[in-house]
């Protein structure tokens, strides 16, 4: 009992820091605002979650975040964007991990995924409008966007780029999962 919670301690520390170095290794994606960043760093929280359960790939999330702020810090002195990081990958991997328990195969990931990227998408867009973009102007002293400004900028940028992102995630996890499936599945019952 006490080994196993040690390997899973363990485990969330070592998802924690790749997790963490893919979230150095950001990048913008053509067409959108320049401060929306691609990463891959839910890949590792996936695989904890997959692993050792929900908790362990929220904490995976929580850490990677926790470790980027104290070493890059946040323009606005609070960690907003890391919230909303933290955020966004806690509602890509639960309903990913969910589904995925319910349909055990490569193509219930696949389905897992983009649920999973569209829930993100979705549930961001309504969070950006009313929450973090709000907290942002706030933090940053800029003039606040007017409603239909703040929608269209959400609905032509954020939405879009949330699925663009969740689905260069699906596919870069997709290539992964199809060779640690079973390794994966091993460790899991381990």
């Amino acid at each position: 009992m006490k080994q196993g919670k040690v390997r899973k301690f363990v485990a969330v520390g070592m998802f924690s820091s790749i997790a963490y170095i893919l979230m150095l290794l950001n990048f913008p994606f053509p067409g959108f605002p320049q401060f929306l960043l691609v990463d891959f760093s839910d890949i590792p929280a996936l695989v904890a979650a997959l692993i050792f359960g929900p908790v362990a790939g929220v904490m995976v999330e929580f850490i990677k975040n926790i470790l980027d702020y104290l070493m890059t810090g946040s323009s606005t002195g609070v960690p907003i964007g890391h919230i909303a990081n933290f955020t966004a990958g806690v509602i890509f991997i639960l309903p990913t991990y969910y589904i995925f328990k319910k349909l055990s195969t490569k193509i219930g990931m696949t389905i897992a995924l983009i649920a999973g990227t569209l829930t993100m998408a979705i549930l961001m867009s309504i969070l950006n409008y009313f929450i973090i973009f709000p907290a942002y102007t706030m933090f940053m002293g800029w003039e606040p966007m007017s409603a239909p400004d703040l929608r269209q900028f959400i609905a032509t940028a954020i939405l879009p780029f949330n699925i663009v992102k969740g689905l260069l995630i699906t596919i870069v996890f997709m290539l992964l999962f199809t060779r640690l499936h079973g390794w994966i599945e091993k460790q899991a019952t381990a």
